[in-house]
């Protein structure tokens, strides 16, 4: 009587129960959960008819539209394996994930057309490039438009058996090395996942979800498939802006939304005339960075929003900490309780075992000050990275995933993250690789040495630094000459915020930069 747990029994569930209530708004468009479900299905048969088959790869390009959440539902229901990309990233970037996931089917939105254009030579393996929205100005022959095609395919797809070990999705990460790695989230991980989300957010069926979060973020945080389970309603939103966002709130009734603290400070400081007419009640779960206590009391004080911190990470499916409330929290005045809220909390019930350990593989005592590694085994981690056998053996030592983020663990058990072990950085919930960053701007002639560090920043929670020794016998550089070089061979999020140049840099005696001092400042360092 078992059956795979897998989030396509959500949507099997919920094609009996709320075919008749709405699913996804997007722009003027309005779909029935029936409705949705017939364009899923067709996408199917079409992509069968395109010649994928059980385990092959589908990317996607594409922001937070009705054809992306579509894509979490037609590609795996064949047996396929859905790869979202984060759209902000480069042609370079593209080439390399989609070549790497062995893609066979690339879905983009029009914003990218050109882009994925100018590497279609690159990427051989790919046999179909589909356009979302059909606009196909400019691209050379051979695109296939989406809409076209659903019209003219049946709803008669061939499902697939699927296993609970089988993938779901190859989710890349940002690079906390100079390439990313593709992580294998299993139908299991998703199930779970979502289901301890649903329980500790307490969905129903009356919630509205605004998509602030992109889709392609660890699929939304499960929310691609925990709101489809409860026969929510998905507002699809394709970029953030704060006044469209208080006017969706308003106007289609949100009640429930994910932010990386930049948005969440943005949306603070948004229009007072504007954040005035916002409606309060809004439940609010926030991560990608440790979001500063200051904030979360901004945003409950003044807009009236309920915020919950989460942690989690890309090799989690994500979520694994929950800054569960507690009923003593309700009773400390807003300041303390802005604390309180401001760190990563407890497990989540479906996701496994967490600890914080030290260097021998100890226990951390529970006093707020000791510092250890995160570990966590159990339902919602990986299965390892794509074809990269040697990245998860060193991932799994022990038999837990190492995370690679530092925290404390409080008297009550609750965890909170003071630091992360490598230097990677995470910028607006978006994860930038300092070596990276170094990489480019050493390719710049007149850089002899580079570090990047994140420093705090008021609006992206952290932003990149670059401290730079310039190369003897060169003409001077600037530090906008060195702000256009990156941003031409970065994505631009990756581009520091400043241009430290030094005369030194801080070293062990291997000759190692000590990044910690960077951070700290307290270099004594010469700077110009």
């Amino acid at each position: 009587m078992e059956t795979p747990l897998t989030p396509l029994d959500f949507a099997r569930r919920a094609r009996r129960l709320y075919a008749d209530r709405e699913a996804v708004v997007d722009g003027a468009l309005r779909l029935t959960y029936g409705e949705f479900f017939a364009r899923c299905d067709r996408w199917s048969k079409a992509l069968q008819g395109l010649g994928v088959a059980q385990g092959d790869r589908v990317a996607y390009i594409a922001p937070n539209t009705h054809a992306q959440l579509e894509g979490f539902y037609a590609v795996p229901q064949i047996g396929a394996i859905l790869v979202p990309i984060n759209y902000r990233l480069t042609a370079d970037d593209f080439a390399y994930i989609i070549g790497h996931s062995g893609a066979m089917v690339v879905c983009v939105h029009d914003d990218y057309l050109a882009l994925v254009e100018s590497i279609r030579e690159r990427v051989p393996g790919v046999r179909h490039f589909v356009a979302l929205e059909g606009a196909l100005e400019g691209a050379s022959a051979g695109w296939i438009d989406y809409e076209a095609t659903l019209a003219a395919a049946g709803t008669d797809f061939a499902p697939a058996t699927i296993g609970e070990g089988d993938l779901i999705t190859i989710n890349y990460t940002s690079g906390t090395t100079a390439r990313p790695k593709g992580v294998m989230t299993t139908h299991r991980n998703a199930y779970m996942n979502s289901v301890g989300t649903m329980i500790h957010v307490h969905l129903t069926p009356a919630d509205r979800y605004l998509w602030t979060l992109p889709m392609f973020h660890v699929n939304g945080w499960t929310f691609v498939w925990t709101i489809t389970a409860v026969g929510g309603t998905h507002i699809c939103l394709r970029k953030i802006d704060p006044v469209p966002v208080y006017r969706l709130i308003a106007e289609e009734r949100v009640s429930i939304l994910c932010a990386a603290p930049t948005v969440l400070i943005g949306l603070a400081n948004g229009p007072t005339e504007a954040r005035r007419a916002v409606p309060r009640g809004v439940r609010v779960l926030t991560a990608g960075a440790p979001t500063a206590a200051a904030t979360i009391e901004r945003v409950e004080g003044e807009l009236g929003w309920e915020i919950t911190h989460v942690y989690g990470l890309t090799e989690t499916a994500p979520l694994i900490l929950v800054c569960e409330p507690r009923l003593e929290h309700a009773e400390q005045p807003g300041g303390e309780r802005a604390r309180l809220k401001a760190r990563q909390g407890v497990e989540l019930i479906t996701s496994g075992e967490l600890r914080v350990v030290d260097e021998g593989d100890n226990e951390v005592p529970r006093d707020g000050q000791t510092v250890g590694e995160i570990v966590v085994r159990g339902n919602v981690v990986m299965a390892g990275y794509y074809d990269d056998p040697d990245a998860t053996a060193t991932a799994f030592r022990g038999g837990w995933f190492h995370t690679g983020d530092a925290a404390v663990v409080h008297p009550d058990g609750y965890a909170e993250i003071r630091d992360r072990l490598k230097d990677v950085i995470i910028s607006g919930g978006e994860n930038i690789s300092s070596v990276e960053v170094e990489g480019v701007l050493l390719r710049h002639p007149a850089v002899q040495e580079a570090a990047v560090v994140g420093l705090p920043d008021d609006r992206w929670g952290e932003s990149p630094h670059a401290f730079i020794i310039r190369q003897p016998g060169v003409a001077e550089v600037t530090e906008e000459e060195l702000r256009r070089f990156t941003r031409d061979n970065l994505a631009h999020f990756k581009v520091p915020q400043r241009f430290h140049f030094v005369e030194e840099l801080p070293k062990t005696a291997t000759g190692k930069i000590q990044k910690f001092v960077l951070r700290g400042g307290q270099s004594g360092i010469a700077r110009q």
